[in-house]
């Protein structure tokens, strides 16, 4: 080669590199924060939306769950916030109170892809503080009831409970068929989540004042506690936490418990773990109620943005993807997270077993919990006193009280907080009312 071709082919090469770091700079890059495993997952829907967007690239970072509060409001502190965000449902109270969330209602008044009235409603909810839109589900998650078909057709129980009354008697029915060393159903006391979806099927609110102060000692709730108590006054359940057997999956296929109350992963589980001659001897059903079909909880993650973002148009373009029913099915297929829209579930992209089914019906009714941002530390005082219901054989009344007073003190910030904004808008009343009086 030449020296004069060799020249030119440098030239060639080097405008090349060039070009190509003009069309990167000139790109849109969005920060997303996935959480766990779905950020690996969610890696590969991203390069599809990117061969659509050749304009926008996603930059994913994955953050553990044991990490990701922390590293949430140590960024918020340093002003690093990604543009977007996977955030569950349970902190969006939190980070709305921080102002850190971009409200999103009026892109999803303006969008083509997103349909609020096709999203489960209980689900939608958890995205509303304060009636504002700070989220769009991602996916979704929600306790319903795991059971062997095969030990109850043989304890003489001939239908799925529907109500407690009814669940009551099957357990009943089935301690009498196992004997001693066995047990009716699995309530883990390491797990709130029991007790929770019991004390939201009820009429009254777990919290009250404007969510100001604990509402645990109200009629709804004892009914709540005083029907999980029973299942193990009874000998129903086992006074045993999940880690104190050697493994779930192991233990309901040998049956050491017929009833199991869990989540939509467990599906996967059961259906790897079970041996061959037991999958079609176990099946799900949604929750019974006080007095029928009951409520779950309204649980999940969300895609949030945040408002200091930069990239505001684009980052809601890849809300937008993540959100169409095809991208959710595929979603589905690859991590078996639950989607959040009704059209996902009808669609025929979907490819799911009948136990999947009860969670379908179960999300039509669910229910958010209480949207404060201390509701994660009530959720485990009210844990935390139910076993000393169970383990101590500490009185319910006492039991409550103390939960209440315990939760009132986790409120006091917030009901200053709300104090002081009245005693503003009292102090400070808008052009409107001032005028009207």
């Amino acid at each position: 080669m030449t020296s004069v071709i060799r020249r030119a082919w440098l030239l060639c090469a080097l405008l090349l590199v060039l070009a190509g770091c003009a069309r990167r700079s000139d790109e849109t890059v969005i920060r997303f924060w996935a959480m766990g495993r779905e950020a690996e997952v969610v890696a590969e829907l991203v390069r599809e939306f990117e061969d659509q967007h050749p304009g926008i690239r996603v930059q994913i970072q994955q953050i553990p769950w044991t990490s990701a509060h922390e590293k949430l409001l140590t960024a918020y502190a340093a002003d690093a916030l990604p543009d977007l965000c996977q955030l569950g449902n349970t902190w969006v109270p939190e980070f709305a109170v921080l102002g850190a969330l971009e409200p999103l209602q009026s892109r999803v008044d303006a969008s083509a892809t997103i349909d609020q009235a096709d999203y489960f409603p209980g689900i939608w909810d958890t995205n509303v503080v304060d009636g504002t839109l700070l989220g769009v589900p991602w996916y979704v998650d929600t306790r319903l009831v795991f059971y062997r078909r095969d030990l109850l057709e043989a304890a003489g129980v001939t239908r799925v409970p529907q109500t407690w009354a009814e669940w009551e008697d099957a357990m009943a029915a089935v301690k009498r068929h196992v004997g001693p060393s066995r047990y009716a159903v699995m309530l883990p006391l390491n797990e709130f989540e029991q007790l929770l979806s019991f004390g939201l099927q009820q009429n009254d609110p777990l919290l009250r004042d404007d969510d100001g102060r604990g509402n645990f000692q109200s009629p709804g709730f004892r009914r709540a506690l005083g029907f999980y108590a029973n299942m193990f006054e009874q000998g129903w359940a086992p006074r045993m936490s999940e880690t104190q057997i050697s493994n779930v999956w192991d233990e309901f296929g040998r049956g050491f418990f017929t009833f199991y109350v869990s989540g939509p992963w467990n599906i996967r589980e059961f259906r790897t773990r079970l041996p061959a001659e037991l999958q079609d001897k176990w099946a799900t059903a949604p929750l019974p109620g006080p007095d029928g079909p009951g409520v779950g909880i309204a649980g999940g993650t969300s895609l949030v943005m945040f408002r200091d973002s930069p990239n505001k148009e684009a980052t809601w373009q890849l809300v937008e993807f993540l959100s169409r029913p095809d991208i959710q099915a595929r979603f589905y297929q690859m991590i078996g997270n639950l989607p959040p829209r009704r059209s996902t579930w009808a669609s025929g992209e979907m490819q799911y077993g009948d136990e999947a089914l009860a969670f379908r019906e179960q999300l039509e009714h669910v229910r958010p919990t209480p949207k404060v941002l201390e509701w994660e530390r009530i959720v485990q005082e009210m844990r935390l006193a139910s076993e000393r219901v169970i383990r101590g054989g500490m009185p319910q009344d006492q039991a409550l009280q103390g939960l209440d007073a315990r939760v009132d003190t986790l409120l006091e910030k917030r009901r200053w907080v709300r104090a002081q904004a009245a005693a503003e808008g009292a102090a400070h009343p808008s052009a409107e009312a001032a005028h009207a009086r």
